[in-house]
């Protein structure tokens, strides 16, 4: 089963390396899991990414708007909150800045299992909120052998 990284836009300097995307999917695997990193350049393909998401195939997302955050949040008509709530695959905000999180609206319903904000370094973001997904995921399989 899958961890889907679901992704948007980040500065250069703010990006996920590909030498930590590797370490990630390492921890993935060692856990019996793959890891998927599907990156999007812009709101409408964000939004779209999330609603494709099925949950027989992916277990659990790690959802990082990057700089698409601030869109979001301005624009509640992109059809993210609506995209979050049919979702049926629990997931985690990973963030690098304070001012990337989401703001969850009053009609959202289906909220972060976590919001990980690590200043400045995503990369701490992203293990800290695979090393949860992988503990929720463990527990779940414990309770449901």
């Amino acid at each position: 089963m899958t961890i889907m990284i679901i992704q948007g836009p980040h500065a250069p300097a703010r990006s996920i390396s590909g030498e930590i995307l590797v370490h990630l999917q390492q921890l993935a695997r060692a856990a019996g899991r793959t890891l998927e990193l599907c990156s999007c350049s812009g709101l409408r393909e964000f939004v779209a990414r999330v609603r494709a998401v099925q949950s027989h195939r992916t277990e659990f997302m790690l959802l990082d708007p990057g700089e698409l955050a601030q869109q979001v949040n301005e624009h509640p008509e992109s059809g993210l909150g609506e995209a979050l709530d049919n979702l049926s695959t629990p997931y985690i905000e990973v963030h690098d800045d304070s001012d990337d999180t989401l703001v969850p609206r009053d009609c959202w319903h289906n909220t972060p299992a976590a919001t990980i904000i690590i200043h400045r370094d995503l990369a701490t973001s992203y293990r800290i909120g695979l090393r949860i997904a992988l503990k929720q995921l463990q527990n779940k399989n414990e309770q449901n052998p």
